[in-house]
């Protein structure tokens, strides 16, 4: 029988007590339980604290760590809360660390499937699955299978040092960097469509309005160096997803208006030409899919 990978769980946490308790009754129900869970609660006011406090009372392996209050919230605040939490980790030995969103959840095999999935290929460096949200799932026709979503990702310890961690960026997209950041590195990324978690809280509604959501997003996919061809087909393959013609148009409409403003990338230039030679790959691939060579008696 193939030994486990060991894991660890660290889960920033600001003002979650709507979802928070789904996590902490999914995680604490596994089959192959973590050795040590550090829940940030990075300034809550709303009882977040006291529902983890339940858990942890009778759990020594869950830690609840707090964070002064603060008025603003951001994705590089979100970093800062994640790396208390690793700092919590220092002397544990352990093989793969989880980047654990607090408003998810999952069935009592999934930390089990996943720490197999890391022991069948000793090159991934990144792993996570497919997930719900709101009823929808991804279509993984079209969707990067090698990218990893924030909500849960899990890293091998080497990998992660590697990278240098979650890197601070008020824009966002610190998931989408540490996991292009280790695939440049050549480790492998995967996202196990077979296995599933549900998010409860649509993506990025915490820190912005849902009608904002596609033109910020169009902003940082302009600052994290997306080439213009690829972002172009991405939105208009958004068009028909909900909300109809303005989740894709908008998203665009950020891209344009990034790209004429000259506002600048945010990440390395390395970073850059890795990201958009991996999307005229993937692009020219996904057309091909759609173009069929004319039979030669079709051409007589």
């Amino acid at each position: 029988m193939t030994k486990l990978p060991t894991y660890v769980l660290i889960t920033p946490a600001r003002n979650e007590a709507q979802y928070i308790e789904l996590t902490l009754k999914s995680v604490t129900a596994q089959s192959a339980l973590p050795l040590k869970w550090v829940i940030v609660s990075d300034g809550s006011t709303d009882g977040t604290d006291e529902i983890v406090g339940r858990y942890a009372a009778d759990r020594p392996w869950i830690e609840l760590v707090r964070l002064p209050e603060r008025k603003e919230r951001d994705f590089a605040a979100k970093v800062r809360a994640f790396n208390s939490g690793y700092e919590r980790l220092a002397g544990l030995q352990f093989d793969v660390v989880g980047n654990l969103d607090a408003d998810v959840s999952f069935d009592d095999g999934y930390f089990a499937f996943m720490m197999n999935a890391f022991a069948a290929n000793p090159h991934l460096g990144v792993g996570g699955t497919a997930f719900v949200e709101h009823g929808r799932q991804y279509n993984y026709q079209f969707t990067n299978i090698e990218h990893v979503s924030g909500q849960i990702q899990l890293f091998r310890r080497a990998c992660f040092e590697e990278i240098g961690g979650y890197q601070p960026r008020k824009a966002g997209g610190i998931d989408w960097v540490a996991v292009t950041t280790a695939r440049m590195k050549g480790w492998n990324t995967r996202t196990f469509p077979e296995k599933l978690f549900e998010h409860h809280r649509k993506m990025s509604t915490a820190t912005q309005s849902a009608l904002m959501v596609p033109l910020k997003g169009g902003q940082k996919d302009h600052a994290l160096g997306n080439h213009p061809l690829w972002e172009f087909f991405r939105c208009l393959y958004q068009v028909p997803q909900p909300p109809i013609l303005i989740g894709g148009g908008m998203r665009f409409a950020g891209f344009l208006w990034a790209m004429v403003l000259h506002r600048d990338q945010q990440v390395s230039q390395e970073l850059v030409e890795f990201t958009r030679k991996e999307q005229m790959k993937r692009l020219w691939k996904l057309i091909s899919q759609f173009i069929r060579p004319v039979p030669p008696q079709a051409q007589s």
